[in-house]
């Protein structure tokens, strides 16, 4: 793991990016500069071959951004250093046996071992080949267990908190229309009853809260 790797995300990736807000008026996003982030498990090389993935799994399109837009590599890079990556919290020792998927992983690999294999399926230039090119090598695994992850993080990364690292400026829950982790609705029962209830801005935990909230993958 090189820990001074950066991934580069270009402006023009969220440039020009057509988002809906909670009322259904369409906005452009716009950002100014490249952004460098700092990789805590992935080679950039690796993070780019990933937010490739996850952007062919949940792509942009007409109604939205998507997984790259999100941010969800850095929500899997950061899960993949964290106690999750290397099963902290997962009994490990065998037998290892192929089983149903309700019972979660069963295997021998932890999921950075999973994500190493894969990557080494995909190849660390998958980012560099045609959107049917990557199609194309995405179907050839998606029987495999790094695929049922990888779409899993992918889904997780573009919808999570924002302090797990994806679900960037909350533009997964715009496009869901989610106000965020509400505790409660008790105000609103009396002071909205009869009339429709305001969509607003979605709100982060720590926006909610009023303070800096850890995540799990930053535990040691």
């Amino acid at each position: 793991m090189k820990r001074r790797e950066m991934l580069v995300i270009p402006a023009r990736t969220l440039g020009g990016v057509l988002l809906y807000t909670l009322a259904k008026e369409p906005i452009r996003l716009n950002a100014q500069g490249d952004a460098k982030v700092p990789l805590r498990f992935f080679t950039a090389a690796e993070a780019r071959a990933v937010e490739a993935a996850t952007a062919r799994i949940l792509p942009s399109d007409e109604t939205g951004p998507g997984a790259r837009e999100a941010g969800a590599v850095i929500y899997i890079d950061r899960q993949l250093a964290g106690p999750y990556g290397r099963d902290k919290y997962r009994y490990t020792k065998g037998p290892w046996i192929a089983t149903v998927p309700e019972h979660g992983n069963q295997s021998k690999e932890s999921p950075r071992d999973i994500y190493r294999e894969g990557i080494a399926l995909l190849g660390v230039d998958f980012d560099l080949l045609t959107a049917a090119e990557q199609d194309a090598k995405l179907q050839s695994i998606e029987t495999t267990g790094f695929f049922g992850l990888l779409r899993a993080h992918t889904l997780e990364g573009t919808f999570c908190d924002p302090l797990h690292g994806g679900n960037k400026g909350m533009i997964g829950w715009q496009l869901i229309g989610y106000p965020g982790p509400l505790m409660s609705h008790r105000d609103s029962i009396t002071k909205y009853q009869g009339i429709p209830y305001p969509r607003t801005a979605p709100k982060s935990l720590e926006q909610l809260t009023g303070r800096k909230i850890k995540g799990s993958e930053d535990e040691i």
